[in-house]
């Protein structure tokens, strides 16, 4: 074997030397900065103009940046002027909310009691409620079976099922069951769920 062979290139390098993998750096969390009136101030306006909101809303996200974060000043925060202040310059309207959010939910077939259960979990008001849920025409009553067959369509209940209304009591059980979570009352339920075809269900709208 000659003087530049494999074997004797291995016994003059040595052993070879496994690689070592580089060690995980240690994450460390950031310590939350400290806040004072100007950063809260802040904090409630980028929340503000950034998500539909209500003055309860933000005093409670406000309350937890404070739960979260050192407060400098030696005074407390007083978040309730600060929300007052946010809602004069026109950031929050309690009104325009609950307006959007009961149309919102509307358009997606949510009965009344859903949408005053969304509107008062974010601190609407009674009247501000009131108002958002009243009919926009007040010579026009309003009609429960407009949300309930929106819901049905969207959801393939009942007439709007693939394969068409259906006389099986386990699946309409399932179906009011799902009706009544929505918000709708049990009577406009049936109704829409036991019409036998869809112009049937539509047909309610005139009633």
């Amino acid at each position: 074997m000659g003087p530049d062979s494999d074997e004797d290139s291995d016994k003059n390098f040595g052993p070879r030397r496994s690689k070592r993998a580089p060690k995980p750096r240690e994450y460390k969390p950031r310590e939350p900065r400290p806040l004072d009136a100007a950063q809260l101030q802040e904090l409630a306006v980028g929340y503000a103009a950034r998500y539909a909101t209500t003055a309860a809303k933000l005093r409670r996200y406000l309350a937890r940046k404070l739960g979260e974060r050192l407060w400098i000043p030696a005074e407390p925060a007083d978040i309730d002027s600060l929300v007052a202040r946010i809602t004069d310059l026109g950031y929050v309207d309690d009104r325009a909310y609950a307006a959007s959010k009961a149309r919102e939910l509307g358009n997606r077939g949510f009965g009344k009691r859903r949408v005053q259960g969304a509107l008062s979990a974010a601190g609407v008001s009674r009247d501000d409620a009131a108002a958002a849920l009243a009919p926009e025409d007040e010579d026009v009553p309003d009609n429960p079976c407009t949300a309930a067959i929106a819901f049905a369509r969207r959801r393939r209940f009942g007439p709007f099922a693939r394969d068409g209304s259906s006389t099986d009591s386990a699946r309409q059980r399932r179906e009011l069951a799902a009706m009544a979570r929505a918000g709708h009352d049990f009577d406009t339920a049936r109704r829409v769920i036991t019409a036998p075809n869809e112009a049937a269900a539509l047909a309610l709208l005139e009633d």
